[in-house]
């Protein structure tokens, strides 16, 4: 008998940005790193005899919890990878609801008729990841393997394999939890499922301590979209309502935030230097998990210019300091005027 267990990828920056990951490569987030510490407790005294993954970051980055501390090369594997969804690659589920809502919906609850254009469908998808694991399984009999992929294709993986169709999988199959590990056992010629998405090690003391009190929206809420902003209207308010004084610094690009058709938001950025000029969400939409999607977009137009970081002037307001904290941003020197900065690394571990 051959024991597989199947997991799924740390959580990522398209989980807590909320922007459609896809096989686009993207990063884990702090607390997606924090999981992969998590997972690699849970697998200290576990024999594991290979390691596979899919070749994107996110799984590399999460097998590493396993495959490094037992000293074992990982083998990496394209046919693993998540659905490709074509042109909603790297947009945000809130510009995917608001343009195609109907696709949306049956992207996670009938995936029998998801289909748009230049992407994959879900049953190429799970034939490919099917095909994959079992040829893992053939080729490694009676050992015990791990196997990172991602959320969508593992949940029509678990769902086939307990005969649930494509149809019903949106109502009886759920996404597991980042990092959720199922069992599955090979008898030579056919998989069985033993369970799946169990996610105890997310409830140990040590992680748990490390968690913030206000649960996280999860990806698939719409959330916002962006468009670039036309003139000046609301940022010198919002400038002096973030306690700032003088004129507005120029940068490079300036973006409206709306939920649905609402304006919640702005982002003025320099893209090319990875500096926020200012992040402001307006006060009565704050504490909605809108803040942190601004940081997501700031993420995506620096890293197109091949910048490894993001920074901002200390806030002078409290509030806003501890929101950049909490998006990770670190004290790390000062702007040439003297003012304390607060930094962002964003780039991906070359070792990794």
């Amino acid at each position: 008998m051959t024991t597989i267990y199947l997991i799924r990828h740390a959580e990522a920056e398209g989980n807590l940005y909320r922007i459609a990951q896809g096989q686009h490569d993207s990063n884990l987030t702090d607390r997606g790193w924090r999981q992969v510490q998590a997972l690699a407790r849970r697998f200290a005294g576990i024999q594991v005899d290979a390691v596979y993954a899919s070749d994107l970051y996110r799984t590399r980055a999460t097998a590493s919890a396993v495959y490094k501390p037992k000293g074992l090369p990982l083998h990496l594997r394209k046919d693993l990878r998540e659905i490709y969804v074509g042109d909603w690659e790297e947009r945000t589920w809130g510009d995917i609801a608001r343009r195609t809502p109907e696709a949306m919906a049956d992207f996670g609850s009938r995936m029998d008729r998801w289909s748009i254009p230049g992407a994959e469908t879900p049953a190429e998808v799970l034939a490919r990841v099917r095909a994959a694991v079992e040829e893992i399984a053939r080729e490694n009999p009676g050992k015990t393997l791990t196997v990172f992929s991602h959320g969508y294709a593992i949940r029509l993986l678990l769902a086939n394999l307990q005969g649930i169709s494509l149809r019903d999988t949106g109502a009886q199959s759920p996404t597991g939890d980042n990092t959720a590990v199922s069992l599955l056992e090979w008898d030579g010629e056919d998989l069985h499922v033993i369970w799946q998405n169990d996610n105890r090690h997310l409830t140990d003391p040590v992680y748990l301590a490390g968690e913030k009190p206000v649960k996280r929206a999860v990806a698939l809420e719409p959330g916002l979209w962006f468009q670039p902003l036309a003139g000046e209207e609301g940022l010198t308010a919002a400038w002096a309502e973030a306690g700032e004084e003088g004129p507005l610094p120029a940068a490079g690009l300036t973006l409206s935030g709306y939920r649905e058709e609402e304006p919640v938001g702005l982002l003025r950025l320099s893209p090319e230097t990875g500096r926020i000029v200012l992040a402001y969400i307006r006060p009565d939409c704050r504490k909605r998990g809108f803040g942190i999607q601004l940081i997501g977009q700031a993420v995506q137009h620096t890293r197109a210019q091949g910048v490894e970081t993001l920074s901002v002037l200390q806030p002078r307001q409290e509030e806003a300091r501890r929101f950049f904290l909490d998006c990770g941003f670190v004290p790390e020197g000062h702007s040439p005027e003297g003012r304390s900065l607060l930094v962002k690394h964003i780039g991906f571990d070359p070792e990794i």
